[in-house]
């Protein structure tokens, strides 16, 4: 048997784990505030959750995914800094709290637009990445990035165009939590494609 380059194990480890965070960060904010804060309402934004009972959850999630992403080592220069510059938006968005009016807020909605659109290059640039002769397995991977990286960019723009709307459209869409489904969604095709990065699914 082979043995395996524990640097290379590292890092798919690292990719699972941030594919997991960003799936189940959504899930354990709304379980977290149901069970701890019970309160069954579904807050307007995941943001908004930085003002439940998980709070710290928010914050401490957001620097664990942080923490792997300044960890995280691609295959070039480019991947390094998108992993830190992602690590620095994640970053913004924990500590800089979401506001309506604030400079603190617009620090946040800025941080949290970068943070996709940095992730969103991860998956339809950089995930898709191949060598002359890829596999056929390689070549579905790539359609799943591609996949999530396009979701991801539907949610962040439809966000983008909720908050320039009139205000009784936005009241309306509120009813369905619009935007806390739109980030949802975005969070779990991120965590999909680095999943499927960190060979956790679809692997050769």
């Amino acid at each position: 048997m082979t043995q395996q380059n524990p640097m290379v194990i590292s890092y798919l480890g690292l990719r699972k784990a941030v594919g997991i965070l960003g799936i189940v960060f959504p899930v354990i904010l709304v379980l977290g505030t149901l069970i701890i804060g019970k309160d069954d309402t579904f807050q307007k934004s995941i943001s908004m959750y930085y003002h439940t009972h998980m709070r710290d959850a928010f914050v401490g999630i957001l620097c664990a995914v942080a923490l792997f992403l300044f960890s995280y080592t691609g295959y070039s220069w480019v991947d390094n800094l998108c992993g830190d510059l992602a690590a620095l938006f994640a970053l913004g968005i924990a500590f800089c709290p979401t506001s309506e009016t604030s400079v603190i807020g617009i620090i946040h909605l800025i941080s949290a637009v970068l943070f996709f659109l940095t992730l969103i290059y991860f998956s339809l640039f950089l995930f898709t990445k191949s060598n002359a002769n890829p596999t056929s397995r390689k070549k579905q991977r790539n359609i799943i990035y591609r996949i999530c990286g396009f979701i991801m960019l539907f949610c962040i723009v439809a966000i983008l165009v909720f908050i320039i709307l009139p205000n009784d459209a936005k009241i309306k869409l509120e009813t369905f939590s619009f935007v806390f489904w739109s980030e949802t969604i975005a969070l779990w095709a991120f965590g999909v494609s680095w999943l499927v990065k960190g060979e956790f699914l679809m692997r050769d």
